[in-house]
């Protein structure tokens, strides 16, 4: 298969997938007497990435593969066109995610003892559900409480490929505050 063919069946595949694919999965598709080696299903990735520069939208690598995606200048746009508000989190379930993320494995007490407040059973059953979070096993110590630490599906949503790449504290810090006087004006322009 031709390099112009095949870019534009990958870009078809991560185009109509509604995970992310990996390049294993991709060749998979493929019949094996026309099954690209992997190092042109990377190739061909690299040269999308490329070919989106300067495009609204990218190909980006998360945890478990590859997704094309709006970009986050236009997401203002998109999100126009959605009719279901996105879901907005508490603070607390946004902070228990954070200590998660962070500090993880911990258990629902070094959570609490950090945060200085008990932990809402909610707010754990929410991350489970949503499989940000997930039980990876039981500490060695009286009660035997559980251990939590974050998922593939936590690094996809937030565009990450590896824990890493989360912003340091103190750049989260600076969000927290940029977006806690952003509410403020808008609760102001809105009275």
């Amino acid at each position: 298969m031709e390099v112009n063919e095949l870019k534009n069946v990958i870009e078809a595949l991560l185009l109509s997938s509604q995970e992310a694919m990996t390049p294993e999965q991709l060749q998979e598709v493929f019949d094996e007497w026309q099954r690209p080696e992997l190092s042109q299903i990377k190739d061909v990735i690299t040269l999308l990435q490329t070919d989106y520069a300067t495009r609204s939208f990218e190909l980006i690598q998360v945890a478990s593969g590859y997704q094309i995606q709006t970009k986050s200048l236009y997401s203002n746009w998109v999100a126009r066109l959605q009719i279901e508000k996105p879901s907005k989190y508490s603070r607390a379930l946004l902070e228990t995610l954070a200590i998660i993320a962070y500090k993880q494995p911990v258990t629902r007490a070094d959570i609490e003892e950090i945060r200085g407040v008990a932990v809402n059973s909610h707010i754990m059953k929410t991350l489970m559900e949503r499989e940000w979070i997930r039980i990876a096993g039981y500490k060695d110590v009286a009660g035997k409480p559980a251990v939590y630490t974050t998922t593939k599906e936590f690094l996809n949503y937030f565009n990450l490929s590896y824990l890493h790449e989360l912003p340091t504290l103190p750049e989260v810090m600076e969000t927290m505050t940029l977006h806690n006087a952003n509410q403020s004006n808008e609760e102001c322009n809105t009275e």
